[in-house]
């Protein structure tokens, strides 16, 4: 029996779904961890903890499939984005890794611009600008206030890859995740070596860079004891969870674009060439498929908000729920749904940890606008909903405007399991959405991937045309589709007209 395992690497929690060599699903388990704050604006987590998760997970899975540990064949690896461990020569973790939604750099960006000699040359070099989210800021950040620790550092890795470190030993990355890094030739596939002389950060101190279903080892003894599993497994290099949940969607050609509302919002369409903004609005990276590229716009705040309004502002309703063994957030849906399209006039703006696409700010802030005594919790719900299919359509409509084709959207993630929030995304993008049989794209992503590089399949379109197909349609309506156009200007201008009084309250909060 050939088993293949994706693992993911999420923020809120690490993912593990086991498939065999026709990609059925046979089993899959989650263990969540928390992420630390010490201050506003400020997201860490332990790598242990993933690891530990890591190892809850794979272990719990093989019982569920009653798999025996030599049928595991490979794993495939994906995680969070843009995260940095810092290890030093003894592979120890030097401090608590600075995650992709923290926005403590926005001085080292400002840094690394003009050390590169200006955004464009930055862009021609690494194909993006610089934001906080991304991981070359943060070596610079640790470099300058925790220079003891700095000193001591002899190796950078992302979330997944250190987890692939404890699988392995091997320090090792893939193109996709790499891109995001902000050190990356993206059109070449291959560390900047300008870029890393300018910053002054030596090319030792990164992994390997492979392809996502090139194999970047086998387990250790160590590991494969304490998983459960055979040294003969493999691990393959895997992938960001916006490329592997593209590639668990069937993101694999020309023309497809998936829209994942997860703890973030990511709008991702596939492309055979390098294609760049030169504005810098979204990004362009690696994709998980050898030698194809992708364009991205991500929102920060997704998923994340409606989890943020359930967890902080309806507790007291949320541990009711659970207590009756009804899900919470199917209390919200069914609220949000007896809301009209447009929350009575009722806007949210979804920059809960600042903003990436297409506004690049880490001081924009989350937003009410336009509450009355008429607003219930349900028009705020569906306030948020429509917030954050706002933010989506704001990267859709770069992506259209720099002509490349989208003949068809999936949708993926936490918000694809809401009929009502896969509804207001067709109504919002004028487009019909389309769901698959897998609910869950970066762990059945890189699960593909490891079967690719374990011999199930030739390459990653095979397996994904083998094994990926619609289930469902939404269409959109068109009497919202119109209010959606209408409101979606307004929803912009938003933006515009508090971008200086996010500011200020950034500057009281100092």
């Amino acid at each position: 029996m050939s088993i293949f395992l994706g693992v993911d690497i999420g923020t809120s929690g690490t993912k593990t779904m086991a498939i065999n060599a026709e990609g059925a699903i046979l089993a899959e388990d989650t263990s969540a961890y928390p992420s630390h704050h010490p201050k506003p604006l400020w997201s860490e987590q332990d790598p242990e903890d993933w690891w530990q998760a890591t190892v809850r997970t794979v272990r719990r899975v093989l019982r569920k499939a009653k798999l025996k540990k030599a049928d595991v064949k490979a794993i495939g690896l994906s995680g969070q984005m843009h995260g940095s461990v810092f290890l030093d020569k003894r592979g120890q973790v030097l401090r608590r890794a600075l995650l992709w939604n923290d926005q403590r750099t926005a001085a080292e960006c400002g840094e690394i611009e003009k050390l590169a000699g200006g955004r464009k040359k930055l862009i021609k070099m690494v194909a993006n600008p610089a934001l906080t989210g991304f991981t070359a800021p943060k070596i610079l950040w640790f470099r300058k206030h925790e220079p003891r620790k700095y000193d001591k550092t002899a190796a950078i890795l992302l979330p997944k890859d250190d987890v692939r470190r404890r699988m392995t030993g091997e320090y090792a990355t893939d193109v996709s995740d790499a891109s995001g890094m902000l050190l990356l030739d993206v059109a070449r596939r291959r560390w900047s070596k300008p870029l890393l002389s300018r910053l002054e950060i030596d090319e030792d101190l990164l992994p390997r860079c492979y392809e996502s279903e090139e194999v970047t080892g086998n387990l250790t003894s160590e590991a494969a004891k304490e998983l459960g599993l055979t040294t003969n497994c493999l691990v393959v290099g895997g992938a960001g969870d916006c490329a592997a949940g593209a590639v668990g969607n069937g993101i694999v050609d020309k023309g497809s674009l998936s829209t994942s509302i997860g703890t973030s919002g990511i709008m991702f369409v596939h492309s055979d060439d390098v294609q760049i903004d030169p504005l810098g609005r979204l990004h362009t990276f690696c994709h998980a498929v050898h030698g194809a590229w992708h364009m991205m716009g991500v929102s920060l705040s997704g998923g994340g908000c409606l989890q943020w309004f359930r967890n902080r502002l309806c507790a007291a309703e949320f541990q009711a729920a659970k207590r009756s063994k009804v899900d919470p957030y199917q209390v919200l849906n069914e609220e949000a749904a007896a809301v009209p399209p447009g929350s009575q006039g009722l806007i949210f703006l979804p920059y809960l940890s600042g903003e990436r696409t297409p506004h690049a700010d880490p001081d924009a802030r989350g937003c009410f606008i336009g509450l009355t005594l008429a607003h219930e919790r349900g028009h705020l719900v569906r306030a948020i909903m429509e917030g954050v299919s706002y933010a989506m359509r704001d990267s859709l409509a770069i992506i259209r405007e720099m002509g490349v084709p989208v003949r068809e959207i999936r949708a993926s993630g936490g918000g694809s399991r809401s009929p009502l929030w896969r509804q207001i995304q067709a109504d919002t993008f004028g487009q019909a959405v389309h769901t698959i049989n897998a609910e869950e794209g970066p762990a059945y992503g890189v699960a593909l991937l490891a079967a690719v590089g374990g011999g199930a399949f030739k390459d990653i379109r095979e397996a994904c045309a083998a094994t990926i197909q619609v289930v469902q349609q939404t269409k959109p309506h068109k009497s919202a589709q119109r209010y959606y156009d209408r409101g979606f200007p307004v929803y912009q201008q938003l933006y515009r007209s508090l971008k200086d009084d996010f500011k200020s309250i950034t500057a009281l909060e100092a």
